[in-house]
Formats: structure tokens, sequence, C-alpha cells
């Protein structure tokens, strides 16, 4: 594929996809359930995202191919870790685009004042929307995804800034340290933060790969780590457990409408996230095509060898199917058991890399490993129980597709 962004929008385009249900979802998830805790789980949850960053940064410049682990699994370890990274990753963030899609559907109906019965007819019409800019082509997405994220900073910026002139009761004592709470808040922080698996999926299309994926994995999680702190310390300091950022932002007092432009962004934010999710889906799937895990129909490209346009109506069908499906927390844990799978296989195939395509230390990549897999299992057992299960499933379907490979 045509390369067609610099490191600009590579950054852009991991921001983009790091701040949708991440913030506006994941975050008050966590928070109900580590309370003060939380500000551990974001600094473990950073730490581990950025190993994995890095190991998956130095495999896209010695492999400078769409698809991800799926491609890397293959080139370093085997063909089945390879498939079930790539199985794993539409497993997971088809749930998570699903999600997105709700989301931006629940805060659009609550900022105008509309019953919740129409949420579903409006994550469709999302759904739709994003895969018809989708499916026009990376340079005309990430031109949108830049003005997504930057209503989104500003929402968030103005959320952290009006929040901590609020006058709040009295705090409550701190809550004591709850491990088990803060290993399962980690693991829902961290697939917060892996969005910035969405320009290594999408390598071809990135120019110069090696000095700019590195860039925009540093820039990206940074940005994002300072935005989740500071949210987070208004969520702890005087926020409703469990509530959205824009029904706690209605009740303040202020010059500035910070309800309103919170609830702005959230909308933009699920959208944005949405659009990033369709992109990265479809380049996996791509590259699934091109190896023949998939229909190799799912690899064709348009007429400008610039998007690959059956993958992308594809996944938007699949998001769509799944738009009626699920509890938002327990999708969201679902997506994170199998994106720590996934990383996993990631920082296993980083350690086989040649010395000469070497970046970093190998202590990186084995450090990370360690944490995906030790977190993966801090979700509820029912979520790692079923994530187990979809890797059964996909290994099945996976010695079938070989079966009639080698038969033909």
């Amino acid at each position: 594929m045509k390369s067609q962004i610099g490191t600009p929008g590579a950054i852009v385009l991991g921001l983009g996809a790091i701040l949708g249900t991440g913030i506006f979802v994941s975050l008050t998830i966590a928070t109900e359930i580590a309370g003060n805790g939380i500000f551990v789980a974001l600094i473990l949850a950073a730490i581990v995202a950025l190993g994995n960053g890095l190991s998956a940064a130095q495999l896209a410049a010695a492999h400078p191919v769409s698809g991800g682990t799926y491609a890397y699994g293959y080139r370093y370890l085997h063909p089945y870790a390879g498939f079930i990274a790539g199985w794993l990753f539409l497993g997971a963030k088809s749930a998570s685009a699903a999600t997105a899609a709700l989301g931006f559907a629940g805060y659009l109906l609550a900022a105008s004042g509309q019953s919740l019965m129409y949420q579903t007819p409006i994550a469709l019409i999302g759904v739709l929307l994003m895969t018809i800019v989708a499916a026009c082509g990376l340079t005309k997405a990430n031109w949108l995804n830049a003005a997504i994220v930057a209503v989104t900073l500003l929402a968030l910026g103005s959320f952290v800034a009006v929040g901590w002139t609020q006058s709040w009761p009295a705090a409550a004592a701190p809550s004591p340290i709850n491990l088990p709470a803060i290993g399962q808040a980690t693991a829902l922080m961290f697939v917060a933060y892996t969005g910035y698996g969405r320009i290594t999926t999408m390598t071809e299309e990135v120019r110069n790969p090696a000095r700019s994926i590195p860039i925009a994995v540093f820039c990206s999680l940074g940005l994002t780590l300072l935005l989740y702190l500071g949210v987070a310390s208004v969520l702890v300091r005087g926020g409703i457990p469990g509530s959205a950022l824009s029904t706690i932002a209605q009740g303040w007092q202020s010059d500035w409408p910070v309800g309103t432009i919170v609830s702005l962004g959230a909308i933009t934010a699920m959208l944005g996230g949405l659009l990033n999710l369709i992109l990265g889906l479809s380049r996996v799937l791509m590259a699934m095509g091109r190896q023949g895990d998939m229909p190799r129909h799912a690899a064709r490209l348009d007429r400008s060898q610039t998007t690959p346009t059956i993958a992308v109506w594809t996944m938007g069908l699949i998001v769509a199917g799944l738009v009626a499906i699920g509890n938002v927390k327990t999708t969201w844990s679902f997506s994170a058991f199998n994106v720590l799978i996934y990383y996993a296989l990631a920082n296993l195939a980083a350690l086989q890399l040649p010395e000469a395509d070497r970046r970093y230390p190998q202590w990186i990549a084995i450090g990370s490993l360690l944490s995906c897999l030790s977190l993966a299992f801090w979700v509820e057992a029912a979520v790692w129980q079923a994530g187990l299960g979809l890797i059964g499933v996909g290994l099945g379907w996976k010695m079938v597709r070989d079966y009639a490979r080698s038969g033909r």
C-alpha cells in the first residue's frame, strides 16, 4: 500500500485511537473499581503500554507491513501464533468498536434529552458514517481524525481545568490499597492506552516507519497519561463513581458551558475511536486475507492502491452486528483480556528479532511479556474463560482452513 502519512499524522492517528472509549468509558469504570488506587493503576498501565509500544515499534521498523502482531507472529514465531494474534485482534476490537458506537449514541441522546430507546439505531448510523469515511482512504479519514482529536482535547482540558475550581464536600478518608482492585483497574486501563497499536497495524501507510512510529508512540502515550491523570484527579476528588464525565460536569458552577463541551467531546471521541477501530480492523483483515487465513477477497485494494475496500465494509458490517449485543463493562473487559494476549505475542515476537534489528534492550520485551500475561487474568474469571474459548474457536477455524487448502 502507498505511504500516505508522516510523523504528525501518525501521532494524530494514535491519539484518535486512544482518546475514545478509554477515557469516557474505561476510566470511570476503573476509578469506580480502584478508588484512590486509580493513580497507581494508570501509571502501571502506562509503563506496560510503553514497553509494549517499544516492542511493537521495533517490530514495525524491522518488518514494515500492515497487520501488526498478526504479521510479526507469522514472521518471527509460528503461523499459528500469528493467526491467534490476528483472530484476537478482530474479536477484541470489533467489540470495542461496537462499544464506541453505542457510547456515541448514548452521549448524543443524553445531550439532546432524547430517550435511550433510540440508542441502537443511532449507533448503527454512526457505524455506517464512519465506515464510509474509512472507505474514502486514510488521508481523508485522518483529516477528520485531526478535527475530532482537537475537539476531544478541548473538552478534556475544560473538564480538568473547571473541575479543579469547584468546591467539593469534605473529602472522605483515602480508601486502603486493594491489590486485586488495582490489578483489575490496571488491566482495564491498559487497553485504554493501546490505541497506539493502530499505528503499527497500518505501518505500510506511514512514511519512514523506523523513525515515525517510535516518536508517535512516545508522544501519544505521554499526552494520554497526563490527560488520564488529570481527569482521574477530578473523578477521585469530587466525581460520582461510575458516572459519565458529562453528567458530573453538568452540575458545576462555571461561566463556561463545560457540561455541553464535555458532551460534545465525548460524542466526537466515540466517533473518532470508532473510525480508528474500523481502519485498524480492516488492515488486519486485509493482512489475513493476503495470507489465506481469511477469504482472499479481503486483501483487494481499490484502484488507487490506498484502501482495502472489501475489508473496510466487511468490518463495518461485523461491528454493526455487534452493536446490539453486550454490556459495556463486560465487552470492555473482554477486549482487555484479548488485547493483553495479543501484546504478549508481540513481545514474544520482539524477543526473536535478529540482533541487527533490535533497537531496545531485551528486558523491555521480557518485562512487558510477563506483565501482559499476569494482567490478563486479573479480569473476571468468566471473561478470561470466554477469551480462551475464543482462542479455541480460532484454532479450529485455522485447522479447517489449512486442511481445505492442502486438499486442493
